[in-house]
C-alpha cells in the first residue's frame, strides 16, 4: 500500500504543471471571463454591473447578426471542403500511386507553413493585379478583385483555410486507411464492387469514426478563426469577412468594451458546445461499429 501510495503522488507530481496551467490560463479565465459578460468595463474605469444588457446589444445589432452569417458560413463551407477534399486526396494516395510519398509532403506542408507566411502569400496570390489567379483569368476574360470585393472576400478566405488544413485531415485519413485490413478490398474486388461501391460500403463505414473526428475538430477551429480574418481582411469590405472571434478581439482590444466581448465569447462557446454536442449525439447513427 505504501508503495501505491507513492506512486500516487509521484503521478500527481508529473500532471501538476499541466493542471496549474489549465486552472491559471484556461478555468479562471473561463469563470472570469462569465462574470465579465454581465458587465460594463473599459479596463480603465470600475466594473460596473449591468445584469443582460450586453446579449440584449449583441442580439438587437444588425451587424451581429451578419457576423454570425458570415461566422456559420465559413464554418460550413471550411468543414464541408476540409473533410471532403483530404479524404478524396487520401483514398488516391493510398492506392500507392507514383510518386505518392511526395505528394503527402507537398499537402502536408501548407498546415506547418505559419499562418502569416500563408497569408502573404496568398495576399499575392489574390493581388488584382499581378496576382497569379487573375492573370490565369484575366486570359478567360475575367478579373476579380478577390480580397476587396464582397462578394469573393469570404470565399477567398474559405480556399485559403482548406489550403492550410488539407493535409492534416489528409494525414489522419491516411492513418485510418492504412489500418484497415486489405482482404476487405480484395473480397469487394471478388464480389465485382466498383470503386464508388467499394468506397460506400467498405471504406466510408470504416472510416467513419476518422470522419466524425475530422468533422467536429475541424467545425470547432473553423468557427474560432482569427489569425486568417485579421492577416488577410480585417474583417472587410464592409463587414463581409467579420467572424464571431475578430468582433471579440475588436470589442476587448479596440473598443475596450470587455464585457461585451465577454458575452461575444459565450455565444461562441454556446453555439460550438450545442454543434458538438448535436454532432456527438448522432455518432451512433453516423459512426460504424457504435453501440446503440
Amino acid at each position: 500500500m505504501g508503495m501505491l501510495d507513492k506512486q500516487q503522488w509521484a503521478g500527481w507530481l508529473f500532471v501538476l504543471p499541466a493542471l496549474a496551467g489549465t486552472l491559471v490560463f484556461v478555468l479562471i479565465p473561463v469563470i472570469c471571463s462569465f462574470g465579465l459578460s454581465f458587465t460594463g468595463w473599459d479596463l480603465l474605469n470600475p466594473v460596473r454591473f449591468v445584469g443582460l444588457d450586453n446579449y440584449r446589444e449583441i442580439f438587437s445589432e444588425p451587424l451581429f447578426a451578419k457576423i454570425l452569417l458570415n461566422t456559420v458560413v465559413f464554418a460550413a463551407a471550411t468543414s464541408v471542403l476540409g473533410v471532403i477534399i483530404p479524404l478524396a486526396l487520401a483514398c488516391i494516395l493510398n492506392s500507392k500511386i507514383r510518386g505518392s510519398e511526395f505528394y503527402k509532403t507537398a499537402y502536408f506542408l501548407p498546415f506547418i507553413t505559419p499562418m502569416i507566411v500563408a497569408a502573404v502569400i496568398w495576399e499575392w496570390v489574390f493581388d488584382p493585379n499581378i496576382g497569379i489567379l487573375n492573370v490565369m483569368l484575366n486570359s478567360f476574360g475575367f478579373h476579380i478583385n478577390w480580397l476587396y470585393d464582397t462578394h469573393f472576400a469570404m470565399p477567398a478566405l474559405i480556399i485559403v483555410s482548406v489550403w492550410k488544413l488539407t493535409g492534416y485531415n489528409m494525414v489522419i485519413f491516411l492513418s485510418s486507411l492504412s489500418a484497415i485490413d486489405g482482404s476487405m478490398f480484395e473480397a469487394s474486388k471478388v464480389d465485382g464492387a466498383s470503386a464508388i461501391q467499394t468506397f460506400k460500403y467498405v471504406t466510408a463505414p470504416l472510416l467513419s469514426p476518422a470522419i466524425f473526428f475530422v468533422v467536429i475538430i475541424t467545425a470547432i477551429s473553423s468557427f474560432q478563426v482569427f489569425d486568417l480574418i485579421y492577416l488577410m481582411t480585417q474583417g472587410g469590405p464592409l463587414d463581409s469577412t467579420n467572424v464571431l472571434v475578430y468582433a471579440i478581439y475588436k470589442n476587448a482590444f479596440e473598443y475596450f468594451n470587455i464585457g461585451k466581448a465577454s458575452a461575444i465569447a459565450y455565444v461562441l462557446f454556446t453555439i460550438i458546445l450545442i454543434l458538438t454536442l448535436i454532432q456527438w449525439n448522432l455518432r451512433k447513427k453516423l459512426v460504424y461499429g457504435e453501440a446503440d
